[in-house]
């Protein structure tokens, strides 16, 4: 019974995070499928096929369902947050070079549209790293950062300074804390290819590392906002 006085105060949804997935299926006819299925009730945004063509599935102003229970920061919402996009690729192979130069094209799209910040491109496994593994350990996070879209730091390290806490380092870089070692392991999964080999000082090295990255983006970025 409300009465509408519409405002001319407002804006549509602007995402600030975005999050990367494969899709885990053998074709992308089969991704698509799932996708789209009022049964299976999971979405994107955008589904990226391994010869480059982009299919959108959502339109970004809506909440695509494809994070499902995550966290990454102070936002348990990551839905609400964010863009999803998919890649097909069932997670136990190379992701072919048509396809990430199409990501990086509609990548560098986002980050023009939405003014996002280097640390604000992620996988799925960093939001719900209890949960799921994707993108997998063949997923070339480095170029990506070269290009702008994520962190990353090359070995050899400087060690970290002692008393280092390495819990509260990936909390910093946006990892949940509730669940110390499945962050860690989703911390070396997107950063160290997976090598759970990697010695803990090394870890700790590399979280250094980054935080001390991510730092140095967001004055970066401070600086450039406008007054």
């Amino acid at each position: 019974g409300a009465a509408f006085v519409p405002s001319p105060n407002f804006d549509e949804r602007r995402p600030n995070l975005v999050v990367i997935h494969h899709t885990s299926n053998d074709s992308r006819q089969e991704a698509l499928r799932t996708l789209t299925s009022p049964v299976r009730k999971v979405s994107a945004h955008y589904l990226i096929g391994r010869d480059g063509q982009i299919l959108q599935l959502v339109d970004e102003r809506a909440r695509a369902w494809h994070a499902g229970r995550s966290r990454w920061g102070g936002s348990t919402d990551i839905n609400s947050a964010s863009i999803g996009i998919e890649l097909d690729n069932n997670g136990d192979e190379p992701f072919a070079d048509a396809q990430i130069d199409a990501l990086l094209a509609l990548l560098d799209d986002l980050r023009t549209r939405y003014r996002l910040h280097p640390e604000n491109f992620v996988g799925h496994a960093d939001v719900a790293p209890t949960r799921k593994t994707d993108p997998s350990a063949w997923f070339p996070w480095r170029r990506l950062a070269e290009q702008g879209f994520g962190l990353w730091c090359d070995a050899p390290l400087p060690a970290a300074p002692d008393g280092f806490d390495l819990a509260l380092a990936l909390t910093a870089l946006g990892y949940d804390p509730a669940t110390p070692e499945a962050s860690r392991q989703a911390f070396v999964l997107h950063f160290a290819r997976g090598d759970e080999t990697l010695p803990d000082d090394d870890v700790k090295a590399l979280a250094f590392c980054l935080v001390q990255k991510k730092a140095g983006a967001l004055q970066g970025a401070d600086r450039q906002a406008p007054a």
